[in-house]
Parts: structure tokens; C-alpha cells; sequence
């Protein structure tokens, strides 16, 4: 894991291009995807039926979709801190992009590179694009755009 860390909120400023992670690694396991899809609702059989997936086209179930995204908000914290914040907030996403699937017992870790950085009333605003990749594959799980508010 590799934290960046920043003193303040408008140490951000100026830091368009700037890679930040990887965040460690983390398996996704059959009991996270179950969980996920009692949490949603979504009981696809492609990401809760085992025997019924071994002959579906991935051999095996896969997390959804939306489970790799709201992944974004654990593995952020492993790759930036900002001190001297009162409170930060998720302000969104723009472009989210689900490349590849992530079978049941993969290991994914998330990145990121800052595409913008601006002032906003109160505060500082980031979009940081975080890609989720999965471990021994050549193209990632998700790219995200993640909008994050920071507030002194």
C-alpha cells in the first residue's frame, strides 16, 4: 500500500497528473458477492449460483458491477489522507466504466491520478479517477471518475 498524504485541503491545488496508490490488495470473496447481493436485492444467478456459473462464461460467479464501484470508497482511503480537514464528502462520480468482470476469488487494488482540482465555496473539490484492477489481468475491473469535497 502506498498512502499519499497531504497536510491540508489546498495542498491539492495544482495536483492535475498526479498519481497516487496502489492500495493493498484485497480478495473478493463468494461470502462478500452473497452478502452484496442480500444488501441489493440483486440475486442474479451469475453472481450468487455457483453450480449454475461454472457453465456460464466466466466458469465461475462474479461480483456485480456495482460491488467493484463501491469499492472505490474503501480503497480510497488506503491511497490518499488529507489532515486539517473538518469534513470531507463524496460529491458524485462522472464516468464510471465496468471493463472487465471480477470472478469470485480475485484480488483487486485500486489507483488513482487527479484529473481536477478546484476551489469550491468552503472548500476544494477533487476528481480523481481510481481504476480497479484485478490481479493478473491486463485490463481493470472499473474506472471511476470519484468527486470528493474537502472542507478546512
Amino acid at each position: 500500500m502506498t498512502l499519499t498524504t497531504f497536510d491540508a485541503p489546498g495542498d491539492l491545488m495544482g495536483k492535475e497528473g498526479l498519481k497516487i496508490g496502489p492500495s493493498d490488495w484485497m480478495e473478493i470473496s463468494q461470502e462478500r458477492i452473497n452478502t452484496f447481493a442480500e444488501a441489493t436485492g440483486d440475486h442474479q444467478w451469475i453472481h450468487i449460483d455457483e453450480e449454475k456459473a461454472k457453465s456460464g462464461p466466466f466458469g465461475t460467479t462474479i461480483a456485480h458491477g456495482y460491488l467493484t464501484l463501491s469499492l472505490a470508497a474503501k480503497l480510497m482511503p488506503e491511497i490518499i489522507h488529507i489532515n486539517g480537514m473538518k469534513m470531507g464528502i463524496n460529491y458524485g462520480t462522472d464516468k464510471v466504466r465496468f471493463i472487465t468482470p471480477v470472478k469470485s476469488g480475485s484480488k483487486v487494488r485500486g489507483h488513482g491520478e487527479f484529473v481536477e482540482i478546484k476551489e469550491v465555496p468552503g472548500g476544494y473539490q477533487s476528481t480523481l479517477r481510481v481504476t480497479i484492477e484485478i490481479e493478473g489481468e491486463d485490463k481493470p475491473a472499473c474506472v471511476v471518475d470519484t468527486i470528493s469535497r474537502y472542507y478546512p
